[in-house]
């Protein structure tokens, strides 16, 4: 090949180079595209049935933090003020029956949040009366790890994503840790490394000690938000708590079956067949990854249980075969379940964005 045939076929073959990679960038812009517009579609699929079914106060909250995190502001400010009417002389808001002792603060941090938005004075009153109810005024036990209701001195599996959160995210970080360490103490099973669901405090024993699906995905959802909320000058408790934060992750998908999703009862095969904890336990890999508290390599887990828990969407929009309201004791639907396929969907495009710019910083 003489000099000018050389240039002329490295030319060719560096244009064809560019080409190749302009035409992979672009399918990789497609494939986001197409990503992003199928998220936004179970997003809003999911609102949509959301609102228009009956919620009690853990409900309303959900809901409002999954707003808060799919960037719905309007949204937020609406079920804020929503949560205000329904509230008490104590302080808990969005209580539409007798209620429970933390379930309100599941919204806390969206409603502070839409006091900052908005600047109303009365929306700031409201979050302090349901702050201070948390702090001083709810019911505890002798070291201060408050009940889950009021019938009892119960500690449920589902508190660690009630007053925990909130009380980091209005900055009251010791608070939020002795809450999940008074927790962890009484529900956390190191041999299976899952968390039973009801500990009673007059007992001193666990009266539901089944490690049920739901309790162990309020936790990791739970963990995942109030690490998110420690700033650097508590790295120690990030860490801790991270590592907690893995070991729920990971003993619950020791569990998981080949599609995907898990058992009502974590460890228990009789039981039925679940989506609603492959929704929490994907918003807290997507959570981790995001936030550095889970290696990368698990977003593949989360993608599987995205795609199991998409698939179990009707037309209508409702997510199907979650733990039912009003009882949550056999499948059907939920509000918190479409709240976790909002935030789950929320984090699965923030995660995936986050990688996409290091795979781009890593190419340049």
């Amino acid at each position: 090949m003489d000099r000018r045939s050389f240039l002329c076929a490295a030319a060719c073959g560096s244009v064809r180079g560019v080409w190749a990679q302009k035409a992979s960038e672009a399918e990789g812009v497609a494939a986001k595209g197409s990503e992003e517009d199928a998220s936004r579609t179970q997003i809003e699929k999911a609102k949509k049935v959301a609102l228009s079914m009956q919620r009690r106060d853990w409900e309303q909250g959900i809901l409002a933090q999954a707003l808060l995190e799919a960037g719905d502001r309007e949204g937020v400010v609406l079920l804020t003020r929503a949560a205000m009417v329904q509230a008490k002389s104590d302080g808990r808001l969005g209580v539409v029956d007798s209620g429970g002792v933390t379930d309100p603060a599941m919204g806390g941090a969206a409603y502070a949040q839409a006091a900052e938005w908005t600047g109303y004075a009365e929306i700031r009153r409201a979050v302090d009366n349901l702050l201070e109810w948390i702090r001083h005024r709810a019911p505890r036990s002798k070291d201060g790890i408050l009940y889950h209701v009021f019938e009892g001195p119960e500690m449920w599996s589902d508190g660690f994503n009630g007053a925990p959160p909130f009380l980091a995210a209005m900055g009251f970080y010791d608070e939020a840790l002795q809450q999940i360490e008074g927790y962890r103490a009484r529900l956390w099973d190191e041999k299976t490394q899952l968390l039973r669901h009801i500990w009673d405090d007059g007992k001193q024993r666990c009266t539901d000690a089944s490690f049920w699906g739901g309790g162990n995905g309020w936790a990791a959802a739970g963990l995942a938000r109030v690490i998110r909320s420690l700033p650097r000058t508590h790295r120690a408790d990030r860490e801790r708590l991270a590592a907690f934060a893995r070991g729920v992750v990971v003993g619950c998908l020791r569990y998981q079956r080949p599609d995907g999703l898990f058992h009502n009862v974590v460890n228990d095969a009789t039981t039925f067949v679940e989506t609603n904890l492959a929704q929490m336990l994907a918003y807290a890999v997507y959570s981790g990854t995001r936030d550095g508290w889970l290696p990368a390599s698990y977003r593949a887990q989360g993608d599987v249980m995205r795609a199991a828990a998409r698939a179990k969407m009707d037309a209508r929009g409702f997510i199907q075969g979650t733990c039912s309201a009003p009882d949550f004791d056999r499948p059907g639907v939920s509000t918190e379940a479409q709240a976790f396929c909002i935030l789950m969907e929320a984090a699965g495009s923030a995660a995936e964005g986050l990688a996409g710019q290091r795979i781009s910083k890593s190419a340049s």
